[in-house]
């Protein structure tokens, strides 16, 4: 057991722990070696007992190996501040030798991240190691919480200046030494604690930069309900603190793993699913809703999102925070790059002076503006993340009010051109060890999550309209009122006071940087999911048209054909797009076939098509079912095109749908389906679907047998396909389960795609339209157990 802090100064104190020492190097049959006393350390530290902290050895022991090790006079710095930090102590001693010890672990850590680490002769181990190791650590998370403790019914209290060193010395260990941060994440206690030192501002900066680091790595989330007086706190944030805090809301409201949702498997997903319900609420979705429960926090994130530069903080509170910020090193190195831009704009406009004659003004008193831009950008990053995830959690329809209500997209759409999508100076900020074209940089993941964030709020939500301006929003009326069809009733809904301002709507500004995007870029995939957000949901021919006006059917068309896109994600992400402003529309078909007017265009059209079918399958269903349509319509317009039109023609054709039928069943297996995937199932059912309402099932599943027994494996494929339908089954038919997708994205009833998979599914072999009737006795594989634990 360690010698209690009071007693390090009293002479039975230093026996005590001399003895210790002789104890536990008896083994030895001598003086230990300054490696094995690291040992012994490490051993303690790991089982917790033994040799854990200075205080278990004399200081002239401490003394005599350090010159031997050069460890910095680290372990009788240590030894000195469990004297000074007991209970009854004034911590004036204490906070004198914390300030010694600081600079020891700072130039360190600092090094350390800016990856110029040398290894030198001189120093074997690192300072940030040897303070760990000699107890330092644990030592500060006493010296901290001491306020929790309550001597005579008062409140311990410690200076904000010393909690801030500690905080820092805390901070340069996580850093440098492997398991510190692990390590305090265990400690739950200490972990909420906290959050309580976010209420002054001195210290706000090196706690929420700790608690940020805590929270990346703590296997079980944190519950912000279980912070004492939550709301108090984020209500007394300034502007600028909470904008920092949202740094840590990232780490507590989103669930674990979201990160490849698409490639996690829907048999895993369900299992989860299934144990979350038992559970309660997940603590992501506890935070969530103690989150937007706070007065007014929504309405100040909204705030923070749309706010100008020059409605950001003066330029002497900002300097004041990038100084703080140069002693954390999370954010050094954005300093760093921050500081090079304010140089170089600093020499440009000295010397612009020196030639005018005028005096210059120092950058101390004259923040450049790129600066002022970044800083905002960093802020706009956390605030945009936070509102997205809140948009897609359970309480989506009370945030998307929220945010409509606050004006969060007519802000958005004010900042487009000057912050958002902002042209790239000569000198913008590249993050160390990056490129402005990384995915890293701060612009390039602020365009990202404002593009997340655009297709979050359009996705099914009639919201979507207040992308658009009045004028905007009248030339909808306008196409509906042309085409003589009902106009949208979300439109006529829409609170013209909540739209866009100016002469463009966001999705208006969104088309126009979407098609001079180079056709390397990352933002591609994103652009075209924001767009194709907007046009989710029930079928609209006047959303369609609106953006059929604006090309954006030739921008796709070029870009898969044209410019023979070799990503599959955005090949994905395009063919989407298209099959959604193509579905049912006839001018869109027509607009295809002008573009498409080559053999050769089209037959490169059909190689990117099925290159992959589980990135262009959606686009197959689309057309499938606008062909369907088409063909039980009586209109010259409609007859034209289905004449002319090279694709409808091509789909039209059965061998082409049963070669497209027996891919996407052949490509996917019950344990391999995924978010991504399962769509492939959904258009062969589609496929199957519209063959049933013309009486022609039997002859697609006998064309599939056919097919089996070319490829010499008779049952293969219709035993997947009756596995995966029993998947179907259990997956669809859950009562948490939201159908109205699949009737939405197929102008087919539910209720009949019900009907269709038990049919499919019927047991009777003798029934012309079941499975099993096409599956041979010896090839019968239909009862296998697919479930996952």
């Amino acid at each position: 057991m360690a010698a209690a802090p009071a007693a390090a100064g009293s002479g039975a104190g230093r026996g005590r722990r001399a003895a210790a020492t002789v104890a536990a190097w008896g083994g030895w049959g001598g003086r230990p070696r300054p490696g094995n006393i690291l040992l012994q350390l490490r051993q303690g530290q790991l089982t917790g007992r033994g040799l854990v902290r200075a205080v278990q050895f004399t200081e002239t022991f401490l003394a005599e190996r350090d010159k031997q090790s050069k460890w910095s006079g680290i372990p009788q710095l240590l030894l000195k501040l469990y004297a000074t930090s007991h209970l009854h102590s004034d911590f004036i001693e204490c906070q004198n030798i914390l300030k010694e010890i600081s600079p020891l672990l700072s130039m360190e850590a600092m090094a350390f991240v800016t990856e110029e680490r040398k290894l030198t002769q001189e120093t074997t181990y690192p300072n940030t190691y040897i303070f760990d190791l000699f107890g330092g650590v644990d030592l500060l998370v006493e010296i901290l919480m001491r306020p929790t403790i309550s001597i005579r019914g008062q409140k311990l209290k410690i200076s904000d200046e010393m909690s801030k060193d500690c905080l820092s010395i805390l901070y340069n260990t996580c850093v440098c030494t492997e398991g510190v941060t692990k390590r305090l994440a265990e400690k739950n206690d200490f972990v909420i604690f906290l959050f309580t030192l976010m209420t002054s501002k001195k210290t706000f900066l090196q706690t929420a930069t700790l608690i940020e680091d805590i929270l990346g790595v703590k296997k079980e989330m944190i519950r912000l309900d279980e912070v004492p007086n939550l709301s108090s706190l984020v209500s007394n944030f300034d502007q600028q603190q909470l904008a920092n805090f949202c740094r840590i809301l990232a780490v507590t409201i989103s669930e674990m793993d979201t990160g490849n949702d698409d490639k996690h498997t829907l048999l895993a997903k369900n299992a989860q699913q299934k144990k979350s319900l038992s559970l309660g609420p997940s603590a992501a979705e506890i935070n969530q809703a103690a989150l937007l429960s706070i007065p007014g926090f929504v309405e100040r994130l909204c705030k923070l999102a749309t706010r100008k530069v020059s409605e950001s903080t003066g330029t002497a509170s900002f300097l004041q925070e990038l100084e703080e910020w140069y002693t954390w090193l999370d954010n050094a190195l954005v300093l760093d790059a921050l500081m090079r831009v304010a140089n170089e704009e600093s020499e440009h406009n000295q010397g612009a002076s020196e030639e005018n004659g005028l005096p210059h003004t120092s950058t101390r008193t004259q923040l450049p503006q790129s600066m002022k831009i970044m800083h905002e950008i960093m802020y706009k990053l956390e605030v945009l993340y936070v509102l997205c995830v809140l948009l897609m959690g359970r309480q989506r329809n009370q945030v998307h009010r929220m945010i409509a209500e606050f004006k969060l997209i007519p802000g958005l759409n004010n900042l487009f051109d000057k912050l958002i999508w902002r042209k790239h100076s000569a000198s913008a900020l590249v993050l160390h060890g990056h490129n402005q074209n990384c995915d890293c940089s701060p612009d390039i993941t602020l365009k990202i999550q404002f593009l997340r964030l655009l297709q979050s709020f359009s996705d099914h939500h009639e919201n979507k309209y207040l992308l658009l301006n009045n004028q905007e929003l009248n030339e909808l009326s306008a196409i509906s009122l042309k085409a003589n069809i009902p106009e949208v009733e979300a439109v006529l809904n829409t609170d013209r006071s909540l739209v866009c301002d100016g002469k463009r709507g966001l999705l208006t500004r969104l088309l126009q940087v979407m098609k001079k995007e180079p056709a390397e870029s990352s933002f591609r995939f994103w652009q075209a999911r924001a767009v194709e957000s907007f046009l989710r949901g029930t079928t609209s021919y006047a959303d369609q048209m609106f953006l059929l006006k604006r090309g954006l059917l030739e921008h796709i068309l070029y870009c898969i054909v044209d410019s023979e896109c070799k990503s599959r994600d955005v090949l994905q992400s395009y063919f989407d797009l298209l099959g959604e402003l193509m579905k049912f529309n006839v001018d869109a078909f027509k607009r295809f076939n002008k573009y498409i007017n080559t053999d050769a265009k089209f037959q490169v059209f059909l190689k990117q098509i099925n290159s992959s079918l589980v990135d262009s399958n959606m686009l197959v269903r689309c057309v499938t079912l606008s062909l369907d349509r088409f063909e039980n319509q009586v209109d010259m317009k409609v007859a034209e095109v289905l004449s002319e039109c090279r694709l409808l023609a091509y789909i039209s054709q059965v061998p082409t749908q049963m070669s497209f039928l027996f891919r996407l069943i052949n490509i996917i297996h019950v344990q391999t389906l995924t978010q991504e995937n399962v769509s492939c199932l959904n258009t062969s059912l589609v496929i199957l679907m519209l063959a049933r309402r013309k009486e022609r099932l039997p002859l697609y599943l006998r064309l599939l047998q056919r097919m089996e027994h070319s490829k010499k494996y008779p049952g293969f494929l219709l035993n997947n396909f009756h596995n995966l339908l029993r998947f179907w089954q259990q997956h669809y038919l859950h009562k948490d389960k939201d159908s109205t997708c699949l009737e939405n994205s197929s102008c087919i009833s539910f209720s009949y795609w019900k009907e269709t998979v038990s049919i499919l599914l019927n047991p009777d072999r003798q029934s012309p339209s079941a499975l099993v009737s096409y599956i041979e006795e010896p090839y019968m594989d239909i009862d296998r157990d697919f479930t996952e634990e």
